[in-house]
């Protein structure tokens, strides 16, 4: 659709991996602190590891996305204030019942799939700092499409694309990103939903082992080779 329809989806991704990391930091960084001030010790004799991480998951997660809500509903207007005042540089900016209902979609998919990465480092970590590394290999992932943008820009077709599309890590920017440039086949958003979707049951399992034999071990991070043997035996 041009400049004027590919510069909404493109600012749109960038508030919405913003709003990702906002939230799931916030989760990653409260744990961290709570591990750290041994106020986890207290927290879990009221309740359980699972209850306490779906809670804050939960919680972070309503606020996320009544901000994404906003965000959305007020796009309507600013783009046709935008419209009325620069038709020049932006044409007619459409924002559209699909691209709203998406948008909320892959929040809540990219939120569910952070916050629990970042839950995961922050039961990992000795302290907020060291968690925050741990989960920096996972952020790079999910702005890699916007280092990639002149790419998907020009290709929006490429087996590339359609990769960064259903990887389920990058897949709520990439998508947001091509629907300004081309029409992205129904089936590489299903699939794109479903794998999401699928990861995140697979690493909400995951994490659960994570939670029961790390969230009160204090002391030195342990290395990778550590955390793979601590999982096998739990």
């Amino acid at each position: 659709g041009g400049f004027s329809q590919f510069i909404l989806p493109y600012i749109f991704s960038l508030l919405l991996l913003m709003s990702i990391f906002t939230s799931s930091g916030y989760l990653l960084q409260g744990l961290g602190e709570e591990k750290e001030n041994r106020i986890m010790e207290v927290l879990l004799s009221s309740v359980s590891a699972r209850q306490l991480i779906t809670g804050k998951i939960l919680g972070l997660g309503t606020a996320g996305l009544l901000q994404m809500a906003i965000w959305l509903v007020s796009a309507r207007f600013l783009a046709n204030l935008a419209s009325e005042n620069f038709s020049e540089i932006l044409g007619s900016i459409e924002v559209s019942a699909t691209f709203i209902i998406l948008g909320l979609s892959y929040f809540i998919l990219g939120y569910l799939l952070y916050a629990i990465i970042m839950a995961t480092a922050g039961s990992i970590g000795s302290n907020a700092r060291e968690s925050q590394q741990m989960a920096t290999i996972f952020s790079l992932l999910a702005v890699s499409p916007l280092w990639g943008t002149a790419f998907l820009v020009e290709n929006p077709h490429h087996p590339i694309s359609v990769f960064l599309t259903l990887f389920p890590f990058s897949a709520p920017i990439t998508t947001m990103i091509r629907m300004g440039i081309a029409d992205i086949p129904i089936w590489q958003i299903g699939a794109s939903v479903v794998i999401m979707a699928a990861t995140i049951v697979g690493l909400l399992f995951l994490s659960a082992k994570i939670f029961r034999t790390f969230l009160l071990m204090y002391g030195k991070t342990p290395k990778l080779g550590e955390i793979i043997r601590l999982i096998k035996q739990a």
